[in-house]
C-alpha cells in the first residue's frame, strides 16, 4: 500500500510538471513571452542588455502590424546579395530556404524555438505601399514619412549591397528597418516580410527599472 502511494504521488508529480510544461509553451507560442534585446539595430530606442515582453496574440489573431510598431520576425536565410542581378524586383520578398519539414523539426524550430534567429525591427511601409529611400530620407507612396522615433539629425541612407530602395511591398508583406539605420540589416538589404514570418510585437520594456512601459 505504501508503495501504490509513492507511485502515485510520483505520478501526480511527472503529470504537474508536464502540464506546467505543456503550458508554458502555449503561452509562449501564442500569447507572450520574455526576451533580451541582443542587438544594436534598433538604438537608442532599444539597447543591448534591456528586457522587454513581446506580444504575441498578434500572430495568433493574425492582426495586420500597424506602420511604427517595433516587431520581431524570424531571420530570412539570405540576408544579403551581391549584386542587383540576383533579385527579382516583381516579387521583392526575403528568401526563406532549408525550413524543416518534419514534424519535429517544425515543433523544435518554431514553437520551441531552437537554433532560430529572429530579428527586432519598426515597421515602415504596409502591403500596396510604394516605399522608396533616397538622399537620406523615406519615401512612402512619394510623401517624406515624419519618423519623431528617429534621434534628430538622422539619416537613412543605402548601406552595403541595400538594393531594395525603391520598391512595391507586396501584398502579405512588410517593409520594416531598424532605428539605428546605419548598423541595421534590414529590409533594404533582403527584401520584403511575409506577414506569416512576424513572430510578435514588442510590447513592455520592463528592464532597466527606470525605463519600465510601453514601447
Amino acid at each position: 500500500m505504501i508503495v501504490n502511494d509513492k507511485v502515485r504521488n510520483a505520478l501526480e508529480w511527472i503529470l504537474c510538471i508536464v502540464i506546467a510544461f505543456v503550458l508554458a509553451i502555449l503561452i509562449k507560442y501564442y500569447i507572450g513571452t520574455p526576451t533580451i534585446v541582443s542587438q544594436v539595430s534598433m538604438n537608442p530606442t532599444l539597447q543591448e542588455g534591456q528586457r522587454l515582453i513581446l506580444n504575441r496574440l498578434m500572430r495568433t489573431m493574425k492582426e495586420m502590424p500597424q506602420r511604427g510598431d517595433i516587431i520581431t520576425f524570424e531571420a530570412p536565410s539570405v540576408i544579403g546579395y551581391r549584386s542587383a542581378d540576383e533579385i527579382d524586383f516583381n516579387n521583392p520578398v526575403a528568401k526563406y530556404e532549408n525550413e524543416p519539414t518534419s514534424w519535429w523539426g517544425k515543433f523544435t524550430y518554431y514553437v520551441l524555438e531552437i537554433n532560430k534567429q529572429s530579428y527586432i525591427k519598426r515597421v515602415i511601409a504596409l502591403p500596396g505601399e510604394h516605399v522608396k529611400i533616397e538622399n537620406g530620407k523615406v519615401y512612402i507612396n512619394g510623401e517624406e514619412l515624419q519618423e519623431d522615433y528617429l534621434p534628430e539629425g538622422t539619416t537613412t541612407n543605402a548601406l552595403r549591397n541595400n538594393y531594395f530602395l525603391d520598391i512595391t511591398v507586396p501584398e502579405g508583406c512588410i517593409f520594416a528597418m531598424g532605428d539605428n539605420r546605419a548598423q541595421s540589416t534590414d529590409c533594404r538589404s533582403f527584401g520584403c516580410i511575409p506577414l506569416e514570418k512576424v513572430e510578435s510585437k514588442v510590447w513592455i520594456r520592463f528592464w532597466p527599472l527606470n525605463l519600465f512601459g510601453h514601447v
